[in-house]
């Protein structure tokens, strides 16, 4: 039993170095509303020059890394703004200043960047015969192991060499629209799924039309609430039905962000502690625009959440959280076109082996069936996916991660029948990749992963994270490995190497 790769692997010189540079802006409540208004009272008491003097320097110290600083502040004095004698008599520049004291930054990839998702970017304009441009996702983890999504973009040449874009000196922190709105049907399935539904909750979708806003719907609950009859328990409905609606959200893409500045930070109750693991995917319907979709992990410190966003390049980043039976555990990845008109997932439900789903419906998922099972050495402890299948002609290709002897995480491959993806048509007997050398060290050690490749020029593209710390690339002969999946290969085992 030997670790060594089946074919030739190349690891890539490339290194995505987390860095401490990139920062958001974040509300900063330092306590209860007493001290709150304690605060604010001793910022009241600052002169108009001292106001003056403080807002310029802040401007010019924290302005440059922030394209919309005084917007932020503003927004912050809001949150506050109950707090405060006389609100209405205050100047822009006091107003601003009390907002920056409860403000502070927040360094995004302070402790890393990692489990990279990588697709063909939409746009493929003006580029050299043979080159594709793509587009990144990567896990940024700050203070507190909070996660957070990024993006970076590049582009791969007819050889192989990738140039990455350069890196905006900004990080834009995408704002929730505050009146989002919902459809009752697919809100009340979603609700009766949570075991959240009873006749309160009843009561209260009654007083809603067939789509409703936020505002509506906390309209609604009020009303219920002003009941003579109301019982104590709407409290904890009202809470569990304004969770659920929070989960699910719309952002909206500045026009002129680079993919590089836009950062996804949790924005509701059950991605308080953070988003994981995007598993990007370039979608192409039957009869739509492409677009991309990306699974991932909300985490609250408790449960675990599967969500799924919806963006174009420029326009609304919608976020909802899957429903169905089967919608739950990590690591769900989506085909990236309907298959025999049904969209496809590979999941693991039951944080072992690898799953078919299908569903006519991209958020609901009522039926799944078991595809994959721990088989070699490698990967007895679990078995998941490292991303959305590659179609080829061959079929889909599926990158694999396993879990073996000492929670080594190594990352191998399947292959699925394109007509019948619940159909296996091959397996790698031995990893692709295994960790190795500085890949074995960083926060989580002995492990390789990734959320997701790309195929370029008939050779496999796989980014990978480094022990949850740092990200960097490795190329497989697409041919090469189709050929072993399909049982034609006749091959010697070929180590892997670096390309320097």
């Amino acid at each position: 039993m030997k670790y060594d790769s089946p074919i030739e692997v190349t690891r890539l010189p490339h290194r995505l170095l987390p860095d401490p540079a990139r920062v958001i802006m974040r509300l900063f409540l330092p306590g209860d509303e007493r001290r709150v208004r304690a605060i604010v009272n001793r910022v009241m008491g600052l002169s108009e020059t001292d106001t003056s003097f403080l807002l310029s320097d802040l401007r010019e110290r924290f302005g440059y890394k922030h394209l919309d600083l005084d917007a932020v502040l503003a927004e912050n004095y809001e949150a506050v703004r109950h707090c405060v004698p006389d609100p209405d008599g205050l100047s822009r520049r006091r107003r601003l200043l009390i907002g920056a004291y409860f403000t502070m930054e927040y360094a995004i990839e302070a402790a890393a960047l990692f489990n990279p998702s990588m697709v063909p970017a939409i746009d493929q304009d003006d580029l050299p015969p043979g080159s594709t441009r793509f587009l990144m996702s990567l896990r940024a983890t700050g203070e507190g192991h909070i996660s957070s999504i990024v993006f970076r973009r590049g582009v791969i040449d007819a050889e192989l060499n990738i140039d990455m874009d350069a890196v905006s000196p900004y990080s834009r922190q995408l704002e929730v629209v505050e009146n989002r709105s919902y459809e009752k049907r697919v809100y009340l399935l979603k609700l009766i799924e949570m075991g959240s539904y009873n006749d309160l909750a009843g009561a209260v979708l009654d007083r809603l039309g067939e789509g409703f806003t936020f505002r509506e719907l906390n309209e609604a609950i009020e009303r219920i609430d002003e009941t003579q009859d109301a019982p104590a328990s709407l409290q904890e409905t009202a809470d569990n039905m304004l969770s659920l609606a929070r989960s699910n959200y719309h952002m909206y893409l500045p026009e002129d962000a680079d993919p590089s500045e836009i950062v996804i930070f949790p924005s509701s109750e059950n991605e308080s502690h953070g988003i994981e693991d995007v598993r990007l995917v370039h979608f192409v319907d039957d009869d739509g625009p492409s677009r991309y979709y990306g699974t991932y992990t909300a985490y609250n410190g408790f449960r675990i959440l599967p969500q799924i966003l919806e963006m174009s390049e420029h326009g609304t980043v919608k976020v909802h959280t899957m429903g169905g039976r089967y919608a739950r555990n990590k690591g769900v990845a989506l085909f990236p076109r309907k298959v025999d008109g049904f969209y496809m997932m590979i999941s693991r439900l039951d944080n072992e082996n690898l799953y078919l789903m299908k569903s006519d419906n991209v958020r609901f998922w009522n039926e799944a069936r078991m595809i994959q099972t721990p088989k070699y050495f490698w990967e007895l402890v679990q078995i998941g996916n490292c991303g959305s299948p590659l179609e080829t002609d061959e079929g889909w290709l599926l990158l694999t991660h396993g879990v073996g002897p000492m929670r080594q995480y190594c990352i191998g491959a399947t292959l699925l029948d394109r007509y019948d993806p619940s159909r296996l048509i091959g397996q790698t007997e031995r990893p692709l990749l295994v960790p190795v050398g500085e890949e074995r060290t960083g926060y989580v050690p002995n492990v390789v992963y990734s959320c997701g490749g790309m195929i370029h020029n008939d050779t496999l593209i796989i980014p990978y994270a480094m022990s949850d710390i740092s990200t960097s690339f490795a190329t497989v002969p697409l041919a090469e490995l189709l050929a072993l999946l399909t049982g034609k290969d006749t091959s010697k085992p070929k180590r892997s190497r670096n390309r320097r």
